[in-house]
């Protein structure tokens, strides 16, 4: 016979409130046991229990009506591109409408902000912020060059055979549009400047923070996703480059170490060179010393390469 005091299954895996534990059939008293954590207001877990973002977020946005996921939380929860420092963050944010009372939840980072009604939506059942509004709360809390690496991803074309779309998640216009809705809200500043350096293109964090140590490093913008042949669909394509000076740039990953890529690779390099461009490759190495090396290697090759008699003038300047 099943133990009349043990807990159903379904609120084993993770937190609860009180609501749903009484839809199970459990009385308020079943709550003051051992077994069982009280984690603030109407909330509770099972002792034991493995912290997991997403089951914390969902009991947390049940827990409180009018609210929703926001900032840090939100943006781990959509696996947004953030700074290994925030990467594996396990911060609870909770933002609330300014008509509300503010969050007092042990644990919880409460927010009260203004949010449009499309600024917020529903996710397998957690409220919680859109991708537009989530990168426009982080502009607080990232230094600016994460902020432009963040919405870069937002802006990028994906490729409907890779990822099942072919939509980006946000436009330049949109997140504009959204930035001077909000000319109040704190970070706002920040979420303007980085607004003038994103750039459609970029398609990793380390691609983002390349391009912007080239323009720090006084080097002129480099086109993105630049291919080989402009008029063929498949030709192979550097993730940044200048056509007019022959100089195709790489950044490859770890992913770019198994073996049937590092294949592909050396394919798409060995095209570019075939056809007279010099083909620069990074790596992790270089993104940690903040691309210093990198950045004179490619000063070095521009001031070395080929260049259109059309624009070598202006362009030696710069470098």
């Amino acid at each position: 016979m099943q133990n009349e005091l043990a807990l159903p299954a379904e609120l084993l895996s993770g937190p609860f409130t009180l609501t749903q534990a009484q839809a199970q059939g459990v009385p308020r008293g079943r709550l003051l046991r051992a077994d069982v954590e009280r984690v603030s207001r109407s909330l509770y877990r099972p002792i034991g229990w493995d912290f997991e973002l997403e089951s914390a977020a969902r009991a947390l946005s049940a827990a409180t009506p009018g609210a929703w996921i926001s900032h840090v939380t939100a943006a781990r929860l959509r696996s947004s591109c953030l700074p290994p420092w925030l990467a594996d963050s396990t911060e609870l944010h909770l933002s609330k409408p300014r008509s509300l009372p503010g969050t007092r939840r042990k644990g919880v980072i409460g927010h009260r902000v203004i949010a449009a009604e499309n600024e917020v939506e529903s996710v397998d059942g957690i409220r919680i912020s859109t991708r537009p509004r989530t990168w426009l709360d982080m502009a607080r809390l990232l230094p600016l060059n994460d902020l432009v690496c963040m919405g870069d991803e937002l802006i990028r074309v994906p490729r409907q055979a890779l990822e099942g779309r072919d939509t980006p998640f946000a436009t330049l216009e949109g997140l504009r549009v959204l930035v001077e809705r909000h000319p109040n809200l704190q970070g706002v500043v920040r979420a303007r400047q980085a607004l003038e350096l994103m750039r459609v293109g970029a398609d990793s964090a380390p691609e983002s923070l390349l391009r912007l140590a080239m323009l720090d490093a006084g080097i002129p913008e480099p086109e993105l996703q630049l291919s080989l042949r402009s008029d063929d669909p498949f030709s192979p394509s550097a993730d940044l480059g200048f056509r007019r000076r022959r100089i195709a740039i790489q950044y490859d990953g770890g992913h770019h170490l198994a073996e049937a890529q590092t294949l592909s690779d050396r394919r798409r390099n060995k095209a570019f060179e075939a056809a007279g461009w010099t083909v620069l490759v990074f790596r992790k190495d270089d993104l940690a010393d903040g691309f210093e090396s990198a950045t004179k290697k490619i000063k070095k090759a521009l001031r070395s390469a080929w260049v259109d008699p059309a624009v070598a003038s202006g362009f030696a300047s710069a470098v």
